[in-house]
């Protein structure tokens, strides 16, 4: 794990189509998608939004990837949204009248809201390391993320109260549902107030809380391993359906699992892993097909 960190490269390449994301591969089944400004404290400018989509996109219809880590370049996770370079877009939009200018708002909305979408309809689960500050947009970020994992130093906040405006790209519709307690996401969302690394593992926010960065890296990539060496039908099965299971009734989420089975059990995976579990063999020594 220890040579894999080390590998997770701070450098998008020659051949790198980002400018805000390095991604590299850091073990086999295993993509490392970068926030890549440590300059910017990682801030969120414009081709960062597009980019996040692209790349989401991109590793979803890539058999070599079973899963994802997300991580933060540089002294801190991000600093959330570029003001200065998202401002003509959000304080100056397009239009001839009111009307027009709503429409044109809620179109630039709606494709902010899908940088962070996309990490969720993406069937790869999604494994975010978190160090430093994670503010804003890093909070919108992470709620849409399946495993999150942080450093003792990490805080959290939700700032967009302080700036003037309802955070609208994803953190009051997911973190209500990733932490149990109503009042608490009230609290963070109302008053902007900073979430400390031990009140975040308490609350649910993360699961797992490390010494450091590079500590939480070796544990993000041991945790990626263990998901990588599973069924990838399996895995990616899983996370569809804790996601729809979310967001519907346990009737609702229990037909749409049997819908769901009913052609994903006819797989040789299935067999393939009784097999060495009656063999007391690891699953990770298995050869499963790509998907």
């Amino acid at each position: 794990a220890q040579v894999a960190v080390r590998a997770m490269s701070s450098s998008g390449g020659p051949g790198s189509p980002y400018t805000s994301l390095a991604i590299s591969q850091p073990a086999e089944f295993i993509t490392h998608v970068e926030l890549n400004r440590p300059e910017k404290r990682n801030a969120m400018n414009k081709a960062f939004w597009s980019e996040m989509v692209d790349c989401f996109n991109a590793i979803a219809g890539d058999p070599d990837c079973r899963v994802v880590v997300v991580s933060g370049a540089g002294k801190l996770f991000t600093a959330g949204i570029d003001l200065m370079d998202m401002a003509s877009d959000v304080l100056q939009p397009e239009g001839d009248d009111m009307a027009r200018t709503s429409w044109n708002m809620r179109r630039i909305i709606a494709k902010y809201q899908d940088t962070f979408s996309v990490i969720e309809k993406c069937p790869k689960p999604v494994v975010v390391a978190v160090h430093g500050a994670c503010v804003g947009g890093g909070v919108d970020l992470i709620t849409a993320c399946d495993i999150r994992l942080c450093t003792q130093d990490a805080w959290f906040q939700v700032k967009e109260v302080d700036i003037g405006l309802a955070a609208d790209v994803g953190t009051l519709q997911r973190l209500p549902k990733v932490i149990g307690s109503r009042s608490l996401v009230n609290e963070l969302a109302l008053t902007a107030r900073k979430m400390y690394a031990d009140e975040a593992k308490s609350s649910g926010l993360v699961s797992r809380v490390f010494a450091d960065k590079e500590a939480m890296l070796a544990g993000a990539l041991e945790i990626a391993g263990e998901i990588a060496g599973r069924s990838p039908v399996a895995v990616q099965g899983t996370k569809v359906n804790l996601i729809y299971s979310r967001d519907h009734s346990v009737a609702e989420g229990l037909d749409y699992m049997a819908t769901w089975n009913m052609s994903m059990l006819q797989t040789a995976d299935v067999m393939k892993s009784a097999q060495a579990s009656m063999e007391k063999k690891s699953p990770k020594s298995i050869v499963f097909s790509k998907l």
